[in-house]
């Protein structure tokens, strides 16, 4: 009787010791998946993935999880860029002016900074020409004389281009805006100044007529 009570107590042993639960650190499928779904995480919440903006009433645990952005009701709106406040089209006719003149105009050019070329309209002469017209302002760029193309040029070829016009008066064609709006990135294209140079910009206009 005591040899089968010490058999059946050694089985209970052995039986424990199988089915004994290995300690944390010793069970590798728990360690596999969570590593798993650390990597997704990392995955989508690198800097190099660009994040979404999450209205703060749809946000689920997951958006947190992630790392996603949340919108704030209380958050102000980012103001526009400084390209975009500031932008002026240099394919849209409506942005230039155009004169007919007698010379001498009345008129004093300064070229623009070497990154651009071409010149624009400093200051008017009172009592010329110019100022009496109406129409043009400081800053407007000149962009042709008559169907000449000068935007762009050194100041004495622009001028040149003026001076040589015969007739008498002399159209200009101006783009009213900055040198960087009309020769930077955001300026016109070669092939429409092109066109537009050469059937001879928009109207000429006056003061008392526009």
């Amino acid at each position: 009787m005591l040899t089968r009570t010490t058999t059946v107590a050694a089985l209970l042993t052995a039986s424990a010791h199988a089915f004994q639960i290995a300690p944390p650190s010793h069970r590798p499928s728990t360690t596999l998946h969570m590593g798993l779904f650390d990597g997704v995480k990392e995955a989508f919440s690198a800097p190099a993935l660009e994040r979404s903006s999450i209205d703060s009433e749809r946000e689920t645990p997951i958006d947190r999880w992630m790392g996603w952005s949340v919108v704030s009701d209380n958050k102000e709106v980012q103001a526009p860029s400084k390209v975009t406040a500031n932008f002026v089209d240099a394919m849209d006719e409506a942005n230039y002016v155009a004169v007919e003149l007698q010379k001498p105009m009345g008129i004093v050019f300064e070229e623009n900074d070497s990154e651009y070329g071409g010149i624009f309209v400093q200051s008017l002469k009172e009592g010329g020409f110019a100022a009496q017209n109406g129409v043009l302002k400081e800053g407007d760029q000149l962009v042709a004389v008559n169907k000449e193309k000068v935007y762009g040029l050194p100041f004495d070829d622009a001028l040149g281009a003026i001076i040589d016009a015969e007739g008498a008066t002399t159209k200009l064609v101006l783009f009213r805006g900055k040198a960087s709006q009309f020769y930077g990135p955001t300026g016109a294209s070669k092939a429409w100044l092109e066109e537009f140079v050469g059937k001879g910009g928009v109207p000429a206009t006056s003061a008392e007529s526009a």
